[in-house]
């Protein structure tokens, strides 16, 4: 465990959580990452960030670039990420974060290439009733309120309807927090917490979907 601290001081950890839709823009986020120019053609950019990496290899550097919402980008211009990886000296990992459907995508045969390098993934589990309520506590702290700000009844019901998403949660709690100001109370129950539920986006809209499953008949023959 002493050497840690040590071993930390030679990963490089450039991160990028910004939108990712074309190669082009991949290729600048990732100059800005490495805090390198990002001017010119798209061959330049991929050069620099070449010759950033053996650079970076030179001193005994692990490179670990991070991008977030890699769901967003397009298959081809992942594509060109794991080609452009190729050249890369062998001192980087590539960690992807994304929504489920990332994976799905890289379960079709035509993208095997790039699903045959994944070396781990797991899934983000959704959170426990514990961790959450830990969290609205622990951000009640942070401003200086009371626990007791959320009554019990209005804390389960926020838990139960954000189905363990945190943002779900903080959503659900600073709109209840809003209508207790409108409603001048200090104690968020279940009368502001039920307004926001009411909200539109909060409510699955069934008024377009059948009651029944539609069945196409064949038209009759004449």
């Amino acid at each position: 465990m002493k050497d840690l601290p040590l071993l930390s001081l030679q990963w490089i950890t450039p991160v990028i959580n910004r939108s990712l839709h074309t190669w082009r823009n991949i290729l600048r986020l990732l100059c800005h990452a490495f805090e390198l120019e990002s001017d010119g053609s798209d061959h330049k950019c991929e050069n620099r960030l070449i010759a950033e990496a053996r650079n970076l290899n030179a001193k005994g550097k692990h490179i670990i670039p991070i991008i977030d919402d890699a769901h967003l980008i397009p298959i081809e211009a992942l594509r060109k990420l794991r080609l452009l990886l190729e050249d890369f000296p062998k001192n980087h990992n590539l960690v992807l974060i994304a929504q489920p459907t990332l994976n799905t995508t890289l379960q079709l045969r035509i993208n095997h290439d790039i699903k045959s390098r994944i070396t781990y993934s797991a899934k983000i589990d959704q959170l426990a009733p514990k961790q959450l309520t830990e969290f609205i506590q622990s951000q009640l702290d942070r401003v200086g309120l009371p626990h007791a700000t959320f009554t019990e009844a209005a804390l389960n019901l926020i838990i139960r309807s954000s189905e363990g998403t945190l943002r779900a949660v903080k959503n659900l709690c600073v709109g209840s927090l809003i209508e207790a100001v409108r409603d001048r109370t200090k104690t968020v129950d279940l009368k502001q917490v039920n307004a926001v539920l009411l909200q539109p986006h909060w409510r699955h809209n069934q008024d377009n979907e059948p009651q029944q499953p539609i069945i196409m008949n064949k038209p009759p023959q004449e």
